[in-house]
Formats: structure tokens, sequence, C-alpha cells
């Protein structure tokens, strides 16, 4: 079975994670960099830029560095997919589950080359990567080809690993260690490379997309709900226990109408995190489906009632 073109939507990568088997996971759109603070956890950032071949090579660590997932891309139309997998088989504190976790222990020695055939005829990532292809049940086979006049994408991903910060390309000969860094500080080391790849193309192409991988925001949200309603339900209960010291009543009411109003922005902020998901699965929904049928029969009918002729005189 072949690998086919998914489109470059947080909205797809963030489901197509979640039915790979990963939990705590979901890809956010960048519009700067300044986002990013906002936005913690950040397990990596995956860049999306036109693709073209460079004048020389970079230096690599040929065979893999020491303690980096690294692997070929060998399929083109599973490049989003592998940058996707490049960031989250190198982060040891997510809940790959199982699938994964064994896929990873499975191709763990294998050499970079091995490690992208291996991820090619995985099944179970190639189901789920096929599954949010758009129908093209009138584009033949042979018109997709790059050759005949498609445009190229590619994407890579940034991770710092083992107190270092990487570019991880599958068409390079293995990772690109750019800096050192920290869990702390590898999001302001990053910013820099990502400005200067960008400067490189600027001339020529302005259509470049920053992704992030981060922590699930209805988790995190609902998870810090939880914490700040029991805190209000301390507080309210200290108030009501403190009538006979005024002034310490009066700063734990202030205190209590402090967190009153963080459970009221973050009740909000988890409210719009969820209405988003929601949005995400319905567009994956529409995405999927085959409205080929219903067009056809539509003309149809139209064609049988009379309509489908003035239609297409006023169209010309």
């Amino acid at each position: 079975m072949e690998w086919t073109t998914i489109e470059s939507d947080p909205g797809v990568f963030t489901e197509l994670i979640a039915q790979i088997g990963v939990k705590g996971v979901q890809v956010e759109e960048l519009w700067s960099l300044d986002q990013l603070k906002e936005l913690s956890p950040v397990f990596g950032l995956i860049f999306l830029f036109k693709w073209r071949k460079e004048a020389g090579k970079r230096q690599t660590t040929p065979g893999g560095a020491q303690g980096v997932f690294f692997a070929r891309q060998v399929i083109t139309n599973a490049c989003a997919t592998q940058a996707i997998l490049s960031i989250l088989l190198n982060c040891p504190g997510l809940d790959l589950g199982t699938e994964l976790s064994n896929f990873r222990e499975f191709v763990a020695d294998f050499d970079p080359n091995m490690k992208g055939l291996a991820i090619s005829n995985s099944d179970l990532i190639r189901t789920v990567h096929n599954s949010f292809a758009r129908p093209e049940p009138l584009v033949p086979e042979e018109d997709k080809d790059e050759e005949k006049g498609g445009e190229a994408y590619h994407f890579i991903s940034y991770v710092p690993i083992g107190g270092k910060l990487y570019e991880l390309d599958g068409l390079q000969e293995g990772p690109i260690e750019l800096c050192e860094c920290t869990t702390s500080d590898w999001l302001d080391r990053v910013g820099p490379h990502i400005a200067e790849r960008m400067e490189r193309y600027a001339a020529s192409e302005i259509r470049f997309n920053l992704m992030a991988l981060v922590g699930n925001r209805v988790e995190l949200y609902g998870s810090r709900l939880a914490a700040v309603a029991a805190r209000r339900e301390e507080l309210a209960a200290a108030v009501a226990a403190a009538a006979a010291s005024v002034r310490v009543k009066v700063g734990l009411q202030v205190q209590l109408l402090e967190t009153e109003t963080e459970v009221a922005n973050l009740q909000e902020a988890l409210a719009a995190e969820e209405a988003k998901h929601r949005a995400w699965h319905d567009e994956n929904v529409r995405r999927r489906h085959n409205y080929v049928p219903f067009l056809f029969h539509l003309l149809k009918l139209m064609a049988a009632r009379g309509e489908l002729g003035p239609l297409l005189e006023r169209a010309r």
C-alpha cells in the first residue's frame, strides 16, 4: 500500500498522533515564536517549507548521534508523519502507547536507513497516516507524480536531546547538532536557527509553516482547574472559620476572590480549547468524506428537472 499526501494542519496532526496511540500531546500552529511562552510544555518544533536542493552538504553525525532517534526519509509522502515521529520518539517522558513504544524498542539498534524503512513498512503508522488523505476519485494516479509539475514541500524537526539542540531532517545523512541547550532555554536558542533558514529562502519563497508539539491543552487546563477549584474550597472554608479575626478574614477573602477569578479564566480557556478540538474533529470528518457521489446525483437530478442546462448557459 502506498503512502498518500496529507494536509499540513494542526487538527490533522493532533488526531493522527492520538490514533497512533500517543497520549497527552497536540499540535499548535505558530504565527510567532513568542507564542511558545504560552504553550509550555513544548516537546519540539516542525518547520514546513518549499524544498529546493541546497548548494553544499551540511555537517551531520553519520549513523546518528548517541541517544538520538534519527531515520532517513525513504518515502516522499511520509515526510510530515516522519517529522512528527522524530519528535515523539526522542521524548522519553511521553506516553507513546503500546504500539509506538514497541516500535521504538524494535528499531533501537537499526541504522538511519533501516529506521526509515521500518517507518515506511509499519502498517499502523501508514494506515493512520493514509486515513487523513482527501478522497481523490477523479485524479489518475499518474497525474500525482511530482515530476509533472507538483511542488515539493518538506518538513524538518527541531528537538532538544541530551543537552543539545538538533535539527532532524530525513533528507540528510544524520542529525544536525546546532548548539548546546537546556530544557529551559532551548526555545530561545532555536529562534535564530529558524530565522536563518527563513532568510535563506526569503528571496524566492514566502510560504513557511511552523508548528509545535505541545502538551494536550484540554488536559492541562482541566488539571489546573481542578487544583485551583480545590484551593478555592479550602479558602472558602478558611474564611468561614476566621470570624474572630477581621484582618485574617479580609486577607483570606482577597485570596478567595483572586482564586475565583482564576477559576473563571481557566473555565473559559478550557471551554475554548474543547471547542477547538471539536472543530478539528469536525473538519477532519469533512476532509475524509467523499462528496463526489452526492454531487453526481445532484447534477443528475438537476438535469432530469431541466435545471442544469440553463445553469450551464448562465455560467458561460
